[in-house]
């Protein structure tokens, strides 16, 4: 093990939380020690489902095309009752512009794995079998105490993440309580199917009782099976042939045509939580991902929400431990995070309910309801949206947050608080939302001017100038022109106004992106001043190398 000296930050719990912490605070330069209670990476699928937005951060943080190349991309979402198919949903994000309308189906080993190597390349490696049994703080370090192979170290760490999940060590030392309820038993089964169903669905498929859920694996044959009306109790080979019986025979009858289920390689029954901490911060020690909060998973959320804290938390404890910020800028973490959780909770709750299917009712009302619906375009829409809006994340926002800034005209553009995006067409059209969607995976804050030939566009490019002294180790400054030519900081060319028109923003006007691609803030020239970077926490220095910057963070 190594001395306690050598790091700024420890890490507790290698999943995909964990690592997604450790990688946002790694490559900005800050050592982290990364540690795991368990003997070696999981070997069992977990969490498939990667949304929109999730896809979104791993472009900032450099894996998207691992993950792109390995996962299966899920479009639609039917429903299935007595041989027919009520009803397929699909994807309109015309509401929510991304380049990614699709879910992503990835096991969670290769999620892990993806992880675990971008990390090796940074130097950083799970310390397997290390376990954390004690935890004390005092307003200058956190004391660990770590126990592996009979023996005790005793560390002492600046900064401390406890990503250590639903039973978290780190929560119970901090004395937080999750408050919330349980709901009910399920069961999930990972097998190979001979099924004829499109693998660019998801199936819910009503049985007696309740539904079976079905959900794609990129493995070819490879499947998710989630039964909402039976407990499947599984020990030994012999029992998990048993499930696959069942699951056959569930699944034959309500389709009316011939499955086929192998033994699965996977079965687990749990018990559906909807739990959450009213804080996510005590003094240098903070928690994240299912140590913070746990959500039913009808909607896939919970390895996205807590990859998301991580993310969120990343970017803020480096620039702290930096010196580029103030440690005020932590306080935004439960700020922005624990009403994101909140907000999650109520979603997942009421997909459960959907995906259950209890309703007594529910064989009559669904086929004459889902024919309504499948009849009436512009209702499926809104409710194609109303699905999107709660699954793919794209929609929360921190409007409410300490960094996002009133701005003067409130509905014009992209508001304080909300995601920066484009959709794929947006992108391939105009080399302005290209180059932007590029200068979101610096790992920095982007300040963007938009210059022309008048007084104001001078007054920008002055402006320009003064962050580019006193805050470029925290921000890339970008001049926003559309002549190619233009000899100013770091031109970003928007020949067609996307850009402006996009933000809302006019000639002299500055736009402030966070590291994580939400908006800060927007307005005049004469607004972006040293003010506006203290009401955000930012500690001036003169321009130097960011010990964060790689060369293959523009990928």
């Amino acid at each position: 093990m190594r001395g306690s000296a050598d790091y700024q930050v420890l890490v507790v719990g290698a999943g995909p939380v964990g690592m997604t912490a450790a990688h946002e605070l790694v490559r900005r330069g800050v050592a982290v020690r990364l540690i795991d209670k368990a003997a070696g990476p999981a070997t069992t699928s977990r969490a498939t489902a990667n949304h929109a937005r999730n896809l979104e951060v791993y472009h900032q943080m450099g894996l998207l095309d691992r993950a792109l190349e390995r996962g299966q991309r899920a479009e639609n979402f039917s429903i299935h009752r007595n041989g027919r198919m009520l009803v397929r949903f699909g994807t309109d994000y015309t509401r929510l512009p991304t380049r990614f309308p699709f879910t992503l189906q990835l096991d969670q080993i290769h999620t892990e794995e993806i992880l675990r190597d971008r990390l090796a390349d940074f130097g950083v490696r799970v310390e397997w079998g290390v376990e954390i049994g004690g935890l004390t703080q005092d307003p200058r370090r956190v004391r660990a105490e770590l126990r592996a192979r009979g023996e005790t170290e005793r560390v002492e760490v600046p900064w401390l993440i406890g990503a250590d999940g639903a039973h978290s060590f780190v929560r119970k030392s901090l004395g937080l309580s999750m408050i919330g309820d349980s709901m009910e038993e399920w069961t999930v089964a990972d097998a190979r199917l001979d099924v004829d169903l499109s693998r660019d669905s998801l199936h819910l498929v009503h049985v007696d009782g309740g539904t079976v859920l079905l959900v794609p694996f990129p493995t070819p044959r490879k499947w998710r099976l989630l039964d909402t009306s039976e407990v499947h109790e599984a020990d030994g080979e012999e029992d998990y042939a048993r499930v696959g019986e069942r699951f056959e025979r569930k699944l034959g009858k309500a389709l009316r045509r011939k499955v086929a289920v192998e033994t699965p390689s996977w079965v687990s029954t749990f018990t559906i939580q909807q739990r959450m901490i009213p804080r996510m911060q005590v003094a240098r020690c903070f928690v994240a991902g299912d140590a913070a909060h746990v959500h039913s998973p009808a909607s896939g959320q919970g390895m996205n929400t807590g990859m998301q804290d991580a993310h969120n938390l990343g970017w803020k404890l480096a620039d702290v431990i930096r010196g580029v910020a103030s440690p005020e800028l932590l306080e935004s973490y439960s700020a922005e995070r624990v009403p994101v959780g909140e907000t999650l909770l109520g979603s997942t709750k009421r997909a459960t309910a959907l995906i259950a299917l209890r309703n007594l009712a529910a064989p009559v009302v669904l086929p004459i309801g889902l024919g309504l619906v499948n009849a009436v375009k512009p209702v499926k829409k809104k409710i194609e949206r109303k699905i999107l809006r709660g699954m793919s994340g794209l929609a929360l926002h921190y409007e409410s947050s300490p960094l996002a800034l009133p701005a003067r005209d409130g509905t014009a553009g992209i508001r304080p608080g909300h995601r920066v995006g484009c959709s794929a067409e947006q992108e391939r059209a105009f080399p302005g939302w290209r180059e932007l969607v590029g200068e979101l995976t610096d790992p920095r804050w982007t300040l963007l001017g938009f210059a022309g030939p008048g007084e104001r566009g001078d007054r920008i490019r002055e402006a320009l100038r003064f962050a580019e002294k006193h805050y470029g180790r925290a921000v890339s400054v970008r001049t926003v022109s559309a002549n190619a030519d233009d000899a100013q900081i770091g031109v970003l060319v928007d020949s067609a106004g996307v850009l402006a028109e996009g933000f809302g923003a006019r000639e002299g006007d500055y736009v402030l992106v966070r590291p994580d691609g939400y908006l800060a803030g927007k307005g005049s020239a004469g607004e972006c001043t040293v003010s506006l970077f203290e009401r955000l926490f930012f500690r001036a220095g003169e321009r130097e190398n960011n010990p964060g910057e790689q060369p293959d963070e523009r990928s």
